[in-house]
């Protein structure tokens, strides 16, 4: 795609990059085919082909209007685009650098900025998520059933996240990961992480888990403040860094968003010459737990049971932005489970971060076409890999959604001693 970068923009350090992603892109047209959005409207301003034009435009120079980052805003960002692609357009991260820019150029109504900054001053600070969703839960009788869907639950007790470089119990330990608790997940499903932990111990690996690591900063990105996701990441670099120098082998990571986005830090802190080279090595280190466990060799260890009908939806951070497929689906089958046929298992849930709550219409048009799917082979449980994605499923889901790790364990917890 032939383009020309505005002279306004030419100091911009990511031009550069925006610019050869644009280039790359023939204009095929082969995204539309697993765009979710397209689907759904049918405007070929709501497919990644038609939302690379309009980011063409805008940084060629033309005007943008509130109705072009309108369309940019309807992208999930499940990068179904990038797989089909043959071209190997990255367009999540053009979309990443058409949005922040465009942003900065147009005013967002009152209302959708006000309610962007609630998400980014609460959603990923379990000390402030936690009282509100106790309150939501005392008044939910109150609350309106479309929005009281969206609540996740609140765990009570004190607070979720492991305490410092704990050790699970298991064979004797060999080495060392990092496991990051995340924000909405150590708050609302804390059993997730306990899952993995007691994973890497039958292992001999001990999980570590610093008190001071937070939210992985996706959701500061994704509603555009690219500075405060920074932020976040630089917080969880140093909160790893000591241990990483002590020799920790991988940073997993339950939650699949926040996994790509770890996986990604290298990118975002490139031009940050304090954190430009730490952050290289954390990308690094970072390692989808399935992959991780499969390789570690659990698989034959695990004892084969009369296990459950599951349908394992992929979510989009895992099988399109992290790459990693088949690592899930192994280790449950391992475990004597029986895995349905999911139809377009390739398509968003509709989750998509804090995109249920900001373009709910579609969202929830999605959810239902993905829920339809999974549960076409009549399963019993619906397993998945990211927070986001259960918690939207489980909504609207006739069958319990869970965390494939906390499947795992709970058809393994019997047979801990043929593990170890």
């Amino acid at each position: 795609m032939q383009t020309h970068i505005d002279p306004s923009f030419q100091s911009d350090p990511d031009m550069p990059e925006a610019e050869s992603i644009l280039r790359a892109c023939v204009h095929c047209g082969f995204c539309t085919a697993t765009c979710p959005t397209y689907q759904v409207l049918g405007d070929e301003l709501e497919s990644p082909r038609g939302r690379i034009y309009l980011i063409r435009e805008f940084l060629s120079g033309h005007p943008a209007t509130l109705k072009s980052l309108e369309h940019l805003d309807r992208c999930l960002g499940c990068r179904a685009c990038e797989t089909t692609c043959p071209s190997g357009v990255r367009y999540g991260r053009l979309l990443e650098i058409g949005r922040s820019r465009m942003e900065q150029k147009i005013s967002r109504p009152v209302a959708d900025r006000a309610k962007r900054l609630l998400l980014r001053k609460t959603v990923p600070h379990p000390a402030r998520l936690r009282p509100l969703l106790k309150l939501a839960g005392t008044v939910g009788p109150w609350i309106p059933p479309a929005l009281r869907k969206k609540i996740p639950p609140a765990v009570s007790g004190p607070s979720l996240v492991p305490r410092r470089e704990r050790a699970v119990e298991g064979g004797a330990q060999k080495q060392q990961v990092l496991v990051l608790a995340g924000c909405v997940q150590s708050v609302s499903t804390p059993a997730t992480v306990t899952a993995l932990e007691t994973l890497l111990g039958t292992l001999g690996i001990r999980a570590v888990l610093p008190e001071t690591a937070g939210c992985c900063g996706a959701l500061s990105l994704h509603l555009g403040a690219g500075e405060e996701a920074r932020e976040f990441m630089r917080h969880n670099i140093d909160a790893w860094w000591p241990h990483v120098e002590a020799g920790a082998g991988a940073i997993l990571v339950p939650a699949s968003g926040c996994g790509l986005m770890v996986r990604e830090y290298a990118e975002h802190l490139r031009h940050d010459p304090a954190y430009a080279q730490k952050a290289a090595t954390i990308s690094g280190l970072a390692q989808d737990p399935g992959r991780y466990l499969l390789e570690q060799g659990l698989a034959s260890r695990l004892e084969k049971l009369t296990g459950l009908r599951i349908a394992f939806h992929a979510p989009c951070t895992l099988q399109h932005g992290l790459k990693v497929s088949g690592a899930v689906e192994t280790l449950l089958e391992s475990a004597g489970h029986t895995l349905t046929h999911v139809p377009d298992s390739h398509l968003c849930c509709g989750s998509a971060g804090a995109y249920s709550l900001l373009q709910p219409e579609l969202s929830h048009i999605l959810r239902q076409n993905r829920i339809g799917c999974l549960t076409s082979g009549t399963p019993e449980v619906i397993a998945t890999a990211n927070i986001g994605c259960q918690l939207h499923l489980q909504a609207a889901s006739p069958v319990p959604v869970r965390h494939w790790l906390e499947l795992l364990l709970q058809e393994t917890a019997e047979n801990r001693e043929s593990l170890s």
